[in-house]
């Protein structure tokens, strides 16, 4: 059964875009926050961003922040990532995550639902 299915992947040069897109199957698969992970290669999963459906409340790592947009759609039951100013260490798979009320923005443990992640490769 799909709940949350990322898209917008691909390869791109250093200091290029991306912008990747989640979508919730269904409206209860939306969940209280949409996080954004990331894992590369030989590294742990790391917090890159996350969102509240309700007030819009973002949330960012420092690695990221100035550099990456996380916004919502919620007609569309959707979240995206929109990166800027890419660079090689950020490469990795790129997993979108719900969390219910209460859970922690940046704790991957406190979210319930996953997507199947994106790879994002970025190199010259």
């Amino acid at each position: 059964q799909v709940q949350l299915v990322e898209s917008g992947g691909g390869w791109v040069q250093p200091g290029g875009s991306l912008r990747l897109s989640c979508a919730a199957s269904a409206r209860s698969f939306r969940g209280f926050l949409a996080g954004w992970f990331r894992q590369a290669p030989g590294k742990e999963r790391e917090f890159v961003a996350a969102i509240s459906w309700g007030w819009g409340n973002t949330f960012y790592s420092d690695a990221v922040k100035g550099r990456f947009t996380t916004s919502r759609d919620n007609s569309k039951n959707t979240v995206y990532l929109q990166m800027n100013s890419l660079k090689p260490e950020d490469t990795a798979v790129y997993y979108c995550a719900s969390a219910p009320r209460g859970a922690r923005a940046t704790v991957g443990n406190d979210y319930d639902y996953w997507g199947q992640g994106t790879q994002v490769t970025v190199s010259s």
